[in-house]
């Protein structure tokens, strides 16, 4: 996708992908790209909803100008969310267009000020606030930490096209095509779940409170429009219970074993386990080695799965630095309604990568499954028998339990 698309009455996409950026806010790999979306309204008067990167701003300002030409402007910039990778054109729009309105709520206008210094012409509005066009009337409403403060959604009362902004977005560009009836969208569900547990898993809490916002406001949608990401058109639906799932925690019966092995002699101990999740009966078992898995994809994963085993060696004193540092990542994560196993091994230095991981386990977010493995030096036939069991124990309580919980 590199030119506009027409996506509904007088409504465009005119958005860029992004196949150049390695790592998504410095942090989270990005194999596959990522698109930012911008939509603009030619009506009576143009707005635009949301901005792109200001490294893309050449090709956008040449999207817009492709649809309103030299005669007319850009009335408003609607900014329902003030992350640069969305706000960051605001400045070079203010250059192009200066007699442009930047419309947003007032965290909104308080941080592109923070960002950008002052905005000559904005327009506060508060939750249920209109903003007239001629043949479109927005609505906008305000979804607080989904996932800044001052997150808003922008409705459209004449399309019911709901443009969400980080809100069902997902990591992925878009590869020739824009909606969801043009793509494969489960060549996109990975990349769905890797940006929510990672980018929003945190503030789930405020999703569920958003998604019933939503809904109470009485709205069809028959489009959801997300800044990254396929746009819905097909099946609005679908992306809205992937993430009212997503935000409640619904997981799959499924397992994730994530090891750190420095010469073999701990993975044996997650083979173990993962064949005890197979006797088990469980179908889904994800064995991941820590020092070869990006940690993105380990949280990604453990969103998804409703057990997860961590498998540890001792390493200076602690826990192996690739488990250490994927516990420190998921503590930050709110996860609940999962099970959890730990199993460790030692030469020297016993409980050295026990304690950290029981301390892990131990929190009231995870429910423990045995037996606790802590093996010396190399697993004997007794611990892998021991490891199996831990296995067949955790399949029993994952295929025992309905996997939901809502944080709300």
């Amino acid at each position: 996708m590199n030119r506009p698309a027409k996506i509904s009455d007088k409504t465009w996409w005119i958005g860029v992908n992004d196949r150049t950026t390695d790592l998504f806010e410095a942090l989270w790999p990005l194999p596959n790209g990522i698109s930012y979306n911008s939509y603009l309204l030619d009506d009576d008067k143009v707005a635009v909803i949301d901005g792109v990167k200001s490294d893309f701003y050449p090709h956008y300002i040449e999207n817009i100008k492709r649809i309103i030409g030299s005669g007319k402007t850009v009335d408003y910039m609607i900014v329902n969310h003030v992350e640069p990778d969305h706000s960051g054109a605001v400045e070079m729009m203010l250059q192009a267009f200066p007699d442009m309105t930047v419309v947003g709520n007032s965290k909104t206008i308080q941080y592109l000020s923070q960002f950008y210094g002052d905005i000559p012409k904005s327009l506060e509005v508060k939750d249920g606030d209109t903003l007239d066009l001629g043949s479109h009337k927005l609505t906008f409403a305000l979804i607080p930490m989904v996932h800044w403060p001052e997150t808003m959604v922008t409705y459209d009362n004449n399309t019911g096209c709901l443009f969400s902004c980080d809100a069902f977005g997902s990591f992925g560009a878009l590869d020739g095509g824009l909606f969801d009836d043009q793509l494969d969208l489960e060549s996109y569900r990975g990349e769905t779940y890797r940006y929510f547990s990672n980018i929003v898993g945190k503030y789930s809490t405020f999703v569920e409170k958003a998604l019933a916002k939503i809904q109470d406001l009485g709205i069809e949608l028959t489009m959801v429009c997300p800044s990254h990401g396929p746009v819905y058109r097909k099946n609005p639906a679908y992306i809205v219970d992937f993430y009212r799932d997503m935000a409640c925690q619904r997981t799959d019966p499924a397992a994730l074993v994530v090891y750190g092995s420095m010469y073999g002699n701990t993975a044996r101990l997650a083979e173990a386990v993962a064949k005890g999740l197979r006797e088990g009966g469980l179908l889904d078992v994800v064995v991941r080695n820590s020092s070869k898995t990006e940690t993105s994809e380990l949280v990604r994963d453990a969103w998804r799965c409703r057990g997860l085993i961590l498998v540890g060696c001792s390493y200076n004193g602690g826990v192996f630095p690739k488990i250490a540092h994927f516990m420190g990542t998921l503590e930050g994560k709110k996860m609940a309604n999962r099970f959890i196993g730990v199993c460790g091994s030692y030469t020297w230095s016993k409980g050295a990568a026990m304690k950290p991981m029981r301390v892990f386990a131990d929190q009231p977010c995870w429910t423990k499954v045995g037996p606790e493995i802590e093996v010396l030096s190399r697993p004997s036939e007794s611990d892998l028998d021991q490891g199996s069991e831990l296995g067949r124990n955790m399949a029993h309580m994952i295929l025992s339990s309905n996997g939901c919980s809502s944080q709300s």
